[in-house]
């Protein structure tokens, strides 16, 4: 009988110290599986790029890949950064007069997509593009096409989360593409926001559309961007907006001063357009007109004309309490 109870108890240690190993190797395996998942890349602050393990995956990749195909580059999109992508990248640099240490940072973003109208493209006069106008509401998630100011058409959209927002302001089409593919559906339209790779486009997941699900981008419909495509002059005006304004209610002060450029820029840029100072469009870069017309309503305002935004003009122009 005794024999008996301490083979049992020997048995049930075995099978309790088994169980815990089991454990333990499960979660080891759990721990490994989650180090080594693949980094997803979809923002579009001009990220870096570069090779490792486990390779980068995700929109911005794709993106790359699919610009690089386009101007005569022998590779297919796969939002895959692997080791052939570093390659091309290096081939890229070596042709446009950059390192060639296939890594993908603010400079190849911009000698891909540049954010300067290229006049070689520009099929239209400066007057017929001037009549164009896309106005693109965050709230309602709609774009409207205008010309001389009548409605040519309208369309629902997607545009960013709370986390990653659409840019307000008032930008220029500067890029145009067909058939990126992947998450950028069959049109692409690229803006000259200065802080970032922002467009119009179409969608592999037409489900979002009227929602804000996007990392910054404007989404359409594949129909219906290809339909609003050929409509759409290389320099079209596109104001993008929040309930009809490009300012807030209310904003966190940050110092500004000529070579300024974000966000923050266009608030006080828009907030002087309605203060009745014009000087160019509220694109976000703190230039030197926008300078001057802050030392204008600086000094109707009886305020330091240093031409940069501190908290005082903040204030006075009425958008910090």
């Amino acid at each position: 009988m005794y024999r008996h109870i301490c083979v049992v108890m020997l048995l049930a240690a075995l099978i309790c110290h088994a169980g815990s190993l089991t454990a333990v190797t499960q979660a080891a395996t759990e721990d490994s599986t989650s180090s080594s998942a693949a980094r997803i890349i979809d923002s579009t602050d001009f990220p870096s790029l570069y090779l490792t393990e486990p390779s980068l995956q995700g929109q911005a990749i794709w993106m790359l890949q699919a610009r690089l195909q386009e101007i005569g580059y022998e590779i297919q999109p796969s939002g895959i950064y692997d080791a052939s992508t570093s390659h091309t990248v290096s081939l890229f640099q070596l042709a446009n007069g950059l390192e060639a240490d296939g890594v993908v940072n603010k400079e190849e973003w911009l000698a891909l997509l540049p954010q300067e109208l290229d006049a070689s493209h520009v099929t239209t006069s400066a007057a017929t593009t001037d009549k164009m106008l896309i106005v693109i509401d965050v709230k309602s998630r709609t774009l409207v096409l205008y010309k001389d100011k009548e409605v040519v058409c309208k369309y629902p959209v997607a545009v960013g989360k709370s986390s990653t927002p659409t840019p307000l302001g008032e930008w220029r089409v500067v890029h145009k593409s067909l058939g990126w593919g992947g998450g950028f559906g069959s049109r692409w339209m690229g803006l000259n926001v200065p802080w970032g790779i922002y467009g119009i486009h179409g969608t592999n997941k037409p489900g979002s559309i009227g929602t804000y699900a996007s990392h910054g981008c404007i989404r359409m419909f594949n129909s219906d961007v290809e339909k609003l495509f050929p409509l759409v002059p290389h320099g079209c005006r596109v104001k993008i907006v929040n309930d009809g304004s490009m300012t807030p209610q209310q904003m966190k002060p940050v110092k500004m001063k000529n070579g300024s450029s974000g966000q923050a820029v266009v608030y006080v840029q828009a907030r002087l357009k309605e203060l009745g100072l014009e000087f160019g469009a509220a694109d976000g870069r703190y230039g030197n007109m926008t300078e001057l017309a802050v030392k204008y309503f600086q000094v109707w305002n009886g305020l330091n004309p240093s031409g940069e935004m501190d908290e005082a003009t903040y204030r006075k122009m009425g958008l910090i309490k």
